[in-house]
């Protein structure tokens, strides 16, 4: 076995640390090469993306320029019509308020109207009711009497009353 003194060991720990070292360097580089590659693929797809986009917001810039001022006229227009149509509505609402107004009035004269039309026509039937009644009734009277008289005399022959005691042959039976 070789002789272990300290000054060995020390070397052995120094070489057993440049080895590591060594080894963390050689990974170092090749996650910096790794990262330049995918840097490099990004920047040329970001190009790419770019080269794509940018017509695109161009030409939404010059439709944008191209659109604005007539969204802003019709904008205006708009609110134009919206306080045309606020005038419009409140002028019909006035006019639909006065024409129920009238029709409530006229609904409550044409009431009145059919309520005394209904009131003549109930006074009306209640005279030709009582005009008729009264002569009906006296009428009524005088034939009920004249049948009165009518069966009186035809009943005029008496019937022979019945026996007054009871049969001989029922004497004996009592119940």
């Amino acid at each position: 076995m070789p002789n272990l003194d300290t000054q060995t060991i020390l070397l052995a720990i120094l070489a057993i640390v440049a080895l590591a070292i060594l080894a963390q360097a050689i990974l170092l580089l090749a996650i910096f090469l790794a990262v330049r590659k995918a840097a490099h693929s990004l920047k040329e797809e970001v190009e790419d993306l770019r080269s794509a986009v940018m017509p695109i917001v161009y030409n939404t810039r010059e439709l944008f320029i191209r659109v604005a001022p007539r969204i802003e006229d019709t904008a205006a227009d708009l609110a134009a019509m919206a306080h045309g149509l606020r005038t419009q509505t409140a002028d019909i609402q006035s006019s639909a308020n006065d024409v129920l107004e009238r029709l409530r009035h006229q609904t409550a004269r044409l009431d009145g109207m059919i309520t005394g039309v209904f009131d003549a026509v109930d006074r009306a039937t209640g005279f030709v009711t009582e005009a008729v009644a009264r002569p009906m009734r006296q009428l009524s009277g005088i034939l009920a009497s004249a049948k009165a008289v009518v069966e009186s005399l035809r009943n005029a022959a008496p019937e022979p009353e019945p026996p007054a005691g009871p049969p001989a042959d029922e004497k004996d039976m009592f119940v």
